[in-house]
């Protein structure tokens, strides 16, 4: 998997408050709305800003998903109509703004970072900026592609009274699907631990080290996605200025039931980690300890017989007053490697009664 840490988008230096200024790589927006009641539920995909508006009626509520922000006059313009901050416009189009929601009179702007898993299982973060009230939800997302597409066919299907709930309802079932699909991601992070743990006794190397730290940094996206948006949901959840119906609130309890769950397992992973790696690095001092007291076993075997070869290597001439009788034996080559080669030995008896080569 393939991850960085969000990547903020300012607005440039000396635009004023609010200016929507969108980059110059987004993608261009298409947008889909559902309307909908209990009894029926119709959907079209208009991409004028006066058809979106026109789509919106008071007897149903009513989600507009917008899917590419290169447009930036789209989104200003139907901000403007639907009456939202243009602050909140701004950080729609400011992409890696830190999870957060505001309220705007009866409007509440809620910014959450949504993943999903690539073709070769990179993770693909984007955010995703959701504006509701009573009857109406507006999305915009940075990218066509999401987690919600189980959430669109239960509101096709009608199933567990979904249609009746309003817009705090709608866009708390958008954030919640959104957190639940954190899970899956978090299901492949298992795999590729148990992986991990396998190797790291049976074949460790170097790249175990690496793939150490890359899931550290992941870990740390996902702290940054998690932990503000704990805190914005659980002040939407306590602070009664937001305009959200009691019946919605245990739902929103929910939602961060599982945020804490997944932080919970996400630190518990974190930990894991952090053991292998550990685990890679006794596994490195151990060998490299092993590969001294070799050096060192076979430094102390050579260094008295390179006293001896040095003895008998010093030419010494018996005519010019020089005595080592040992010269002029027949059999002193013999008794010279016969004498090195059980020094020789008796150090390694020695050394493995020690302990130091294999087994007492």
């Amino acid at each position: 998997m393939k991850t960085s840490l969000f990547g903020r988008r300012y607005t440039p230096s000396g635009a004023p408050p609010g200016s929507v200024e969108v980059a110059e790589s987004a993608i261009k927006p298409v947008a889909a709305v559902l309307s909908f009641n209990q009894e029926e539920l119709s959907e079209s995909s208009p991409q004028d800003v006066d058809e979106l508006v026109a789509a919106m009626r008071p007897d149903r509520t009513t989600w507009i998903d917008v899917h590419g922000l290169g447009d930036g006059s789209l989104v200003r313009k139907l901000g403007e109509r639907l009456g939202y901050h243009a602050l909140a416009l701004a950080d729609v189009v400011n992409v890696g703004q830190r999870p957060k929601a505001d309220r705007y009179g009866d409007t509440v702007f809620v910014a959450v970072r949504m993943v999903t898993l690539g073709g070769e299982g990179d993770l693909l973060w984007e955010q995703v900026s959701v504006f509701f009230d009573h009857n109406r939800v507006v999305s915009f997302q940075e990218r066509p592609g999401d987690c919600l597409e189980p959430l669109r066919n239960r509101l096709r299907e009608g199933r567990a009274n979904i249609r009746g709930g309003g817009g705090a309802y709608l866009a708390c079932m958008i954030i919640d699907s959104i957190v639940d699909g954190y899970f899956p991601v978090l299901d492949a992070y298992a795999g590729r631990l148990e992986a991990l743990e396998e190797e790291v006794f049976e074949r460790p190397n170097e790249a175990i080290l690496r793939d150490c730290y890359r899931i550290q940094h992941e870990f740390a996206v996902f702290r940054r996605a998690i932990l503000p948006l704990r805190e914005a949901l659980g002040q939407m959840h306590r602070n009664p200025d937001f305009p959200l119906p009691e019946s919605v609130l245990p739902y929103l309890r929910d939602t961060l039931d599982h945020l804490l769950q997944f932080s919970e397992v996400v630190d518990g992973y974190s930990g894991l980690v952090e053991n292998i790696s550990e685990v890679y690095l006794t596994h490195v001092n151990q060998r490299t300890n092993e590969i001294m007291r070799t050096l060192t076993v076979v430094s102390t075997i050579f260094i008295p017989l390179t006293f001896l070869a040095g003895v008998y290597g010093m030419n010494f001439d018996r005519s010019r007053g020089g005595n080592m009788p040992e010269l002029g034996w027949r059999y002193g080559y013999l008794a010279f490697w016969i004498a090195t080669l059980t020094l020789a030995a008796g150090l390694l008896l020695v050394f493995r009664r020690a302990g130091w080569l294999g087994k007492r």
